[in-house]
């Protein structure tokens, strides 16, 4: 993508949603860094769906200590390498009633210190907690990224540091969002509707691909014509 289509590029995605939000259930900074970290290969809604329950009764590390390893199991069991999740929840929150007075710390290095949390969690909550003009580069965003040319990388991290030096500094807050979300409802991955995209004219992917009315009908033979009829 060229630079100078850029800012119109994140205007279009603007107008389209001034204010984006995640999709992630959470009450507060701590339950927050948790959904996070359960959802790793899994989808926002099967998260949600299990930390609905969840939330109503932990919403502190030392509840969640309270709580214990087998009983949070019992409420995730729904979402993907739960075990292993589990596991890394009570140790991180362990870790912040230890070393951060139970608080979720406001720097990426720290915060990669906890349990389960890699540099795209830290990036989420720095982003969504803090405001920190953070991007986080998941499989939607490392699509986006190569697929549409705006930042094309071979790596998570390659791609985040493109989008940092491409994104203007006026879109750099909300730009983890906006990328998101268009990945995750427009720009698919197995086939994105180029058809009703608001900026399929900057990007460079090809060929695009058209609306389903516009398709030309499949021609239908003799023979299955009479097989419709009963022939």
């Amino acid at each position: 993508m060229r630079v100078k289509d850029i800012p119109e590029f994140y205007t279009r995605l603007q107008a389209l949603d001034p204010e984006p939000k995640g999709e992630l259930n959470y009450v507060n900074d701590y339950t927050l860094l948790v959904a996070v970290v359960l959802s790793a290969q899994a989808t926002d809604i099967g998260v949600n769906k299990a930390t609905g329950p969840l939330f109503e009764i932990v919403d502190t590390p030392k509840k969640m200590v309270a709580l214990g390893e087998a009983k949070l199991k019992d409420f995730i069991k729904t979402v993907g390498l739960f075990n292993s999740k589990a596991k890394n929840v009570i140790a991180l929150s362990k870790m912040l009633i230890a070393d951060h007075s139970s608080k979720v710390p406001e720097d990426r290095e720290t915060l990669e210190t906890l349990p389960g949390v890699g540099r795209k969690t830290a990036n989420v909550v720095l982003n969504i907690a803090f405001g920190h003009p953070t991007i986080a580069v998941d499989t939607h965003l490392f699509r986006i990224g190569n697929r549409t040319g705006i930042a094309p990388g071979k790596t998570p991290l390659e791609v985040e540091k493109k989008l940092e030096k491409r994104t203007p500094p006026e879109f750099m807050q909300h730009a983890h969002h906006w990328l998101i979300l268009h990945g995750r409802y427009l720009c698919k991955a197995r086939k994105p509707d180029c058809w009703r995209c608001p900026v399929a004219d900057l990007c460079k992917f090809k060929p695009k691909t058209s609306s389903p009315d516009s398709r030309p009908a499949k021609k239908v033979t003799k023979a299955k014509q009479s097989k419709k009829k009963g022939i």
